[in-house]
């Protein structure tokens, strides 16, 4: 890999464009337009795409923000099923002599947290086991944004929802999240990645190129706030990923050929609430007699920094 340089790498021209209508404030779209500058210019690609918000709002036919890639619509269950298919195809014509050898076409799938931890896990989890040469990309929003905010495998303990409301009875989601990054280094996957946009656009970028072009199944997740399900002023879209990334809310980590290494360690930890603070979701653990769930919470992060710590250690020993 070339090493990275922002301003070369915005002068790529980029393959999401705008008119779009994904919401002001929204994690997903910068993502995404930053994976996909992470394709070598001369590079096909396609691109599957879960149901969601990212794909209700970028494909209205006959309009589209994506740009020279071909791209699939498939449903909520099949992004990875509809992708590992579609280069099964092009292997084989590629094999007979009926494409171009010289020429490379990669395949990325983009699914929100709903249309992955959720609906689309058993295609994705059969997509990786097989060995697939695919990049599968999660947008965790930690909801089911595009449908009313309802909760999913990936909502925070304690988040409310419109499923999982917080009142007198109920403190908002009961169960934990779901930990995706880690099921799929449970698949023996050469390339794993949790990512977020934080400032600049290095780390996303560059774990995008190494999981593009790693051969065989990849995956990233790559923290996508939303400002209407957790409730944030559109313009602190940055603040909230920053808060995330310094409390260890979303560790930054990649996990090579089963190698950890942790590549965003805050100078100073902040504690859970600083990112809970400016969420409307959360505003239910700052009431009085609640303390106890923050706490809850504090210690939950506090054992999975942990045990990134451990496994960066370990892994680096043998």
């Amino acid at each position: 890999m070339m090493p990275y340089n922002l301003k070369e790498v915005l002068k790529k021209e980029s393959r999401f464009v705008s008119g779009h209508r994904m919401c002001a404030g929204c994690g997903a779209p910068p993502a995404v337009r930053t994976i996909l500058r992470a394709l070598k210019e001369d590079d096909n690609a396609v691109v599957s795409c879960a149901t969601g918000c990212l794909e209700v709002s970028s494909f209205l036919f006959p309009y589209t923000s994506w740009k020279n890639v071909s791209f699939i619509h498939t449903a909520f269950a099949c992004a990875a099923a509809t992708l590992s298919g579609t280069q099964t195809a092009y292997k084989k014509l590629k094999n007979d002599g009926k494409l171009d050898k010289e020429k490379t076409t990669k395949f990325i799938a983009f699914g929100g947290d709903g249309g992955t931890l959720d609906i689309g896990f058993q295609s994705l989890s059969g997509a990786m086991e097989r060995g697939h040469d695919l990049t599968y990309v999660c947008y965790d929003n930690g909801a089911y944004m595009n449908t009313g905010t309802q909760r999913s495998s990936s909502t925070p303990h304690y988040a409310d929802t419109t499923t999982s409301p917080a009142g007198k009875v109920v403190n908002g989601k009961s169960q934990r999240r779901k930990d995706l990054a880690q099921i799929m280094v449970n698949h023996n996957l050469p390339y794993v990645a949790q990512t977020a946009l934080f400032g600049n656009q290095k780390d996303i970028y560059e774990k995008a190129q190494k999981a593009i072009y790693t051969e065989g199944p990849t995956f990233l997740s790559v923290f996508s706030p939303c400002p209407r399900g957790w409730g944030y002023p559109t313009e602190d879209l940055q603040l909230i990923e920053k808060l995330a990334i310094d409390t260890c809310f979303w560790p930054l980590y990649e996990v090579v050929n089963g190698v950890y290494k942790i590549t965003y360690k805050p100078a100073k930890k902040l504690p859970i609430e600083e990112f809970l603070k400016p969420q409307k979701r959360f505003k239910h653990l700052f009431k009085d007699g609640n303390e106890y769930l923050i706490e809850q919470m504090q210690k939950e992060i506090d054992e999975k920094w942990n045990y990134l710590l451990m496994m960066e250690e370990i892994t680096n020993k043998e």
